[in-house]
């Protein structure tokens, strides 16, 4: 039997994850953006695999798929079947096949894209495929957080916060411009500055009108992509976004066509807006409930601009827009095995909190992300304390934890009022 195991396999955190979900259902989809490490994750536990997407060998996948798909499924369990989108007839067929085994652990799909036509599949899979989201690597799965504070232990009630970093601004700009694109990690920074341009280029010439079979046009995603990395982390309407590209597209846009990129960008798993959390609260303050735009990974964004880490350094406005995505990513890398979920508030007299972190018990921590500086943290925590105190906690109890997460700032402390002030460079699951 080949041997699976990459033995330069950095390891990730979703890995433990994903063996507990083998454990509990017949079937797991991995699904994420492509390049994040899906494939390299399920190849460390898998006992066989079937590439579909393999090039001598996909017209022959697609057509044993569609006469007799339970060929493709025999094999060694875990079985891998590697961007099972490629012939989606493959659902219905693990479906059937875990139900007709009746055994847990019995397949991994991994998918770049959700497949065309996907709702005319006979089952969701629902009780039979467990479903995991996996994002490019964090910067604690990089090497580059020195994980002296946990995530997991803010939500155990930690008294004490301790923690160094050693990295500078300039670091952390370079860490947003390359992103977490695992191969990226390991390459200079002149080659791996590259990675986030080569995907968009991927991304605008082939893999948008691929995704849902609509053609479209190159120019006018690069024009989307550059307005959404310029409204990250605003809750933005489509108006708004349609508003922000005219300005550089002479032809007429409307709000349905907007609609049909943004679908397949998501489609995709490039962008991955934030809902808004609905806390119950003490007074009848009306709470904005519209996504807030995110891209899956800052890289994207950055290189959607046209920006490196030096013009980052000398316009701190956009590289706290972009920070703050990386922060995004990074949480939603450490609540995925704690069971959890990563929001955002604002409400209509401006209060807002940039992170909401929930997990399934009902506990919760509330975030606000600075570059740094005593101001900018001090209004950050204030923010905080200001939310938490409109918050009913008879019905959802007090917050775990208020933190201001910065980029810069060597220490990580819990402040007089309670709030903990974490570098992100300090952080982990």
């Amino acid at each position: 039997m080949e041997d699976l195991t990459n033995f330069n396999y950095k390891k990730r955190i979703i890995d433990t994850y994903l063996e507990e979900e083998l454990e509990g259902a017949g079937a797991v989809l991995i699904r994420g953006p492509k390049w994040c490490g899906k494939t390299t994750t399920a190849e460390q536990v898998a006992k066989s695999v079937i590439y579909m997407d393999k090039p001598d060998e996909i017209e022959n996948n697609i057509l044993t798929a569609s006469i007799n798909p339970s060929l493709l499924l025999e094999g060694p369990v875990p079985r891998l079947i590697d961007e099972w989108q490629v012939a989606p007839k493959l659902w219905d067929a693990v479906r059937y096949t875990v139900d007709r085994r009746k055994l847990d652990g019995q397949f991994i799909l991994t998918g770049s894209s959700v497949p065309l036509n996907f709702d005319k599949t006979i089952h969701s899979g629902t009780g039979r495929i467990s479903r995991i989201t996996m994002r490019p690597m964090s910067l604690w799965e990089a090497g580059e957080s020195s994980g002296t504070v946990s995530l997991s232990s803010l939500f155990n009630g930690i008294e004490k916060i301790e923690g160094y970093s050693d990295k500078s601004i300039e670091d952390v700009a370079y860490y947003i411009c390359r992103g977490g694109w695992p191969r990226s990690i390991t390459q200079s920074p002149k080659i791996a500055l590259r990675r986030a341009y080569e995907y968009i280029k991927a991304v605008v010439e082939a893999d948008i009108s691929k995704v849902d079979g609509i053609q479209k046009s190159p120019a006018r995603t690069r024009l989307l992509m550059r307005s959404y990395a310029r409204l990250q982390g605003a809750q933005a309407p489509l108006t708004t976004i349609r508003d922000d590209m005219k300005s550089n597209d002479s032809s007429s846009l409307s709000e349905d066509t907007i609609a049909v990129y943004v679908d397949a960008l998501k489609k995709l798993f490039v962008i991955e807006d934030m809902p808004a959390w609905n806390p119950n609260l003490r007074s009848k303050t009306a709470i904005r409930t519209s996504d807030t735009r995110y891209f899956v990974d800052p890289s994207l964004a950055a290189a959607s601009l046209g920006v490196g880490p030096d013009v980052l350094i000398k316009d701190l406005n956009t590289m706290g827009l972009l920070f703050e995505t990386m922060c995004i990513r990074d949480l939603r890398v450490y609540v995925t095995p704690l069971g959890g979920e990563v929001f955002h508030y604002r409400d209509k007299t401006g209060l807002e909190c940039d992170a909401v972190v929930c997990l399934n018990d009902g506990s919760y921590g509330l975030i606000e992300i600075k570059l740094g500086g005593e101001k900018l943290i001090k209004e950050g925590a204030e923010n905080l304390k200001k939310l938490a105190s409109r918050i009913d906690t008879d019905v959802m109890g007090t917050p775990s934890f208020l933190l201001v997460l910065t980029a810069t700032g060597k220490y990580a402390v819990r402040r007089e009022d309670g709030v903990a002030v974490v570098p992100l460079c300090c952080l982990k699951d």
